[in-house]
C-alpha cells in the first residue's frame, strides 16, 4: 500500500481563534479544541472538514465539520484535501493510527504543523477508500442509534416521573413536603489522613469521589481508591441503598449529580449521603434529585468553590408522594433499568466490533 505525506494530500492550516464573547446565538457553527462551541456571523470553510484539536486535554482529537462553518486556531483544520482522497476515509484512518508520536509539550500539549508533517497517510485508490468508509459508516451508524435508543429509555422514564408526580418544585398534584433532615439520616463524607498511611488500603472497604457519580448511571461506578479498617474506624459511611449527591465542585454543574448506593461504601466530604427512612423508595429519591438538579443546584453557594453545605442541604423541602406510589414507580425503573443494562452490553459489543472492523481495514497486521 502506498505511504504518502499528509502534506501531499492536503494543508494543514491554523486560523484565527474567535473570542467568546463574539459569539452569537445562531448563525454559522464554530469548532475549537472540543467540537462545536458556539456559533459565529460568518464562516471560514464551506464544505465538510476533517479537524485535529492541536491544543489543550483534548490533543490529537478529531472532528469533522458541518458545511458553512468557522475552525477556530484550537484545531488544525486539514484544508485543500486531494480530490482522490475520501474524507471520512482519512478520519477512520487517523482514529486508528493517533497522533501520540506528533505531539509535543508535557504542561500544555500540542501538535504543529511540523509535527504534522511526519504524518504518512496509506492511500488506497478512491474506490477502495469508498468502499472502507462506507462500510465503517454503517456499523458507526448501528452503534449510534444504539446508543441513541438507551438514552430515550431515561428520558422514557422522566416522562413517567411527571406523569406520575407532576413537577417536584411547582408541586402541581399537591404533594406533602418534607425536608430532606425528615425523609432519613444525612451524613457528610469525610477524608482519613492521608499522613497516616495505615488509614488506606487496597480492598478492605471502598472510597468513594464525586468521580464515582456519574451523570445518567443510576449506581455508583466502583472506587480506585480504599481504606483500611483502621481508616475506616474514623470514616463515614452508608449502606446499600443510600443516595449520594455531590455537593462540592469546582463549577456549579456539576453539583448535584446524584447515585444509588448498591453496597457498603464510605466517602470523602464533596457528598452528602441520605439513608432513606422507610417512608421513602430509595429509587424514587434518586429520580427525585434527577429531575430536581437545576434546584439543587439553586441552594449553592456562588464563590469560586461551589458548596451545598449539610445545613443548608437537609433545609431542602422535596414532595414525598404515597409510598405505594413510590414503589410502584421504582417498580417501572427496576423494569427499564435491567432492558438498560442488556441494551449496554449490546453497545458494548457493537463498540467493539466497530474497533475490530477500523483495525482490520488499517492496521492489519
Amino acid at each position: 500500500m502506498k505511504q504518502v505525506n499528509l502534506f501531499d494530500i492536503c494543508t494543514p492550516k491554523q486560523w484565527k481563534t474567535i473570542p467568546a464573547t463574539l459569539f452569537t446565538q445562531s448563525g454559522f457553527p464554530v469548532y475549537g479544541a472540543n467540537g462545536k462551541i458556539g456559533f459565529y456571523s460568518e464562516y471560514n470553510h464551506l464544505t465538510p472538514t476533517l479537524m485535529i484539536t492541536c491544543r489543550g486535554a483534548t490533543c490529537g482529537s478529531l472532528n469533522i465539520s458541518e458545511p458553512q462553518s468557522y475552525i477556530t486556531g484550537n484545531a488544525m483544520a486539514l484544508d485543500d484535501l486531494d480530490e482522490n482522497i475520501d474524507l471520512k476515509y482519512l478520519y477512520y484512518y487517523f482514529n486508528v493510527r493517533g497522533f501520540s508520536d506528533v505531539i509535543s509539550g508535557s504542561a500544555q500539549p500540542q501538535i504543529t504543523r511540523e509535527g504534522l508533517s511526519k504524518v504518512f497517510v496509506p492511500i488506497l485508490p478512491i474506490e477502495l477508500q469508498l468502499q472502507i468508509s462506507n462500510r465503517l459508516d454503517q456499523a458507526d451508524t448501528l452503534r449510534q442509534k444504539r446508543k441513541q435508543a438507551i438514552n430515550l429509555l431515561d428520558e422514557y422514564l422522566k416522562s413517567v416521573f411527571l406523569e406520575m408526580f407532576g413537577d417536584p418544585v411547582t408541586n402541581p398534584k399537591k404533594w406533602n413536603k418534607k425536608s430532606l433532615r425528615d425523609i432519613g439520616e444525612i451524613i457528610t463524607g469525610n477524608t482519613p489522613s492521608r499522613a497516616d498511611k495505615s488509614n488506606y488500603s487496597d480492598s478492605f472497604i471502598e472510597w468513594i469521589k464525586t468521580d464515582n457519580i456519574v451523570e445518567g448511571k443510576i449506581y455508583l461506578t466502583h472506587a480506585n481508591e480504599y481504606l483500611s479498617e483502621a481508616g475506616f474506624k474514623k470514616a463515614r459511611f452508608v449502606t446499600s441503598g443510600a443516595v449520594l449527591i455531590a455537593c462540592i465542585a469546582g463549577s456549579v454543574e456539576s453539583i448535584g449529580r446524584v447515585a444509588l448506593a448498591d453496597r457498603k461504601v464510605s466517602f470523602n466530604q464533596q457528598i452528602n449521603a441520605i439513608q432513606p427512612n422507610d417512608k421513602v423508595n430509595s429509587v424514587y429519591l434518586y429520580w427525585l434529585f434527577r429531575i430536581t438538579k437545576s434546584y439543587i443546584q439553586e441552594q449553592a453557594t456562588r464563590g469560586m468553590k461551589k458548596i451545598l453545605t449539610k445545613g443548608e442541604f437537609e433545609k431542602i423541602e422535596m414532595i414525598i408522594p404515597p409510598i405505594d406510589l413510590q414503589n410502584k414507580f421504582a417498580g417501572i425503573v427496576q423494569d427499564t433499568e435491567s432492558l438498560k443494562q442488556k441494551m449496554l452490553k449490546q453497545s458494548d459489543e457493537l463498540d467493539n466490533q466497530f474497533q475490530a472492523l477500523m483495525q482490520k481495514h488499517f492496521n492489519p497486521n
